[in-house]
């Protein structure tokens, strides 16, 4: 008889990638009945999410609703979205807090949570700025603490970043060359990831051997690229000739807000990038880290070239 896994955030770009992998690996597939969980089971995403799996309602700010959603449910995929009101950090680890809570209540046996790195620990206090990082990091050790099987999930930036986020694409400059920007070294190391295509090789390779990787955690990435790599990579894909440029910490926040965007987000990036140079996107050991994951996940995993050449990014 197939286990329950209660996916949230099926209509994102995590949740509907360990849907659609465990929909097309055979042995998952009959392992698991995959149950979707959704705010607005009438969407677009959910309306053609129901050709597939159940799609049930489910609100994380709603305790009721969501104790309905998990009744029943074996596994529990759960993924967090940041807050940025003025207890952001407080606001997304009482969501995961939550949803880790009702899945216990529930009867469920095992979580995966999307984590990701303590920055502010890892640093010392040096970093303070990456809340939604710093979030996610505290409901990992709340989950840890209860009484229900675990495992990690902890993804490295998204190549789909490029595409999805302007305000730190490369920019043209007068003489035809495009820039890509930031106020860390052309050596500074950046992990990627295609989140839509591989989330699911990762917690599929979970979802295969629960007992194998219990409290273990994938720090997720194909691979690891610094700065200058990335440009070239781009300019490779694209055909435009794309450079890497090291800016002032002041430019490189100007540069974000120039979109409109809140003084928050530009913090949140520039102690980011600044972690990562530092102390590496995951930490100390971070190229081991993403070795070992690469090695344990279920499938082989896209490079960015080959991300690139299959979602074409148009620099114009």
């Amino acid at each position: 008889m197939s286990n329950i896994l209660a996916i949230l955030g099926a209509t994102g770009q995590q949740g509907g990638s360990v849907l659609e992998f465990v929909l097309n690996d055979p042995e998952l597939s009959q392992k698991y009945k995959i149950r979707a969980i959704t705010r607005d089971v009438n969407s677009e995403k959910a309306t053609k999410l129901k050709e597939k799996v159940e799609v049930v309602q489910g609100d994380v700010l709603d305790r009721a609703s969501l104790k309905e959603a998990l009744t029943g449910v074996h596994t529990v995929f759960s993924v967090t979205t940041p807050s940025f009101g003025p207890n952001a950090l407080e606001d997304e680890y009482n969501t995961g807090k939550a949803i880790a809570d009702v899945a216990v209540e529930s009867g469920a046996q095992y979580i995966i949570f999307s984590t990701l790195p303590a920055v502010k620990e890892i640093s010392g206090g040096k970093y303070t700025n990456v809340f939604p990082f710093d979030a996610k990091a505290k409901i990992e050790q709340y989950i840890r603490g209860l009484p229900i099987k675990s495992a990690f999930y902890s993804g490295a930036s998204f190549m789909e970043n490029f595409q999805s986020q302007a305000f730190l694409a490369p920019r043209q400059n007068d003489d035809g060359t495009w820039v890509l920007a930031r106020h860390v070294s052309p050596q500074s190391k950046f992990p990627l990831i295609d989140a839509v295509g591989d989330t699911g090789k990762f917690v599929g390779a979970i979802l295969a051997e629960p007992d194998k990787y219990e409290g273990k955690t994938f720090c997720a990435a194909a691979a690891i690229y610094t700065m200058e790599q990335i440009a070239a990579i781009l300019s490779k894909a694209t055909g435009k000739t794309v450079v890497y440029k090291q800016i002032a910490v002041k430019d490189f926040k100007e540069g974000i807000e120039s979109f409109g965007l809140p003084p928050v987000l530009a913090d949140i990036f520039v102690d980011g990038f600044s972690f990562g140079e530092e102390f590496g996107y995951f930490g100390p050991n971070s190229e081991k880290l993403v070795a070992w994951s690469a090695q344990n996940a279920r499938g082989r995993l896209s490079t960015f070239e080959e991300y690139l050449e299959a979602h074409p990014l148009q620099l114009e």
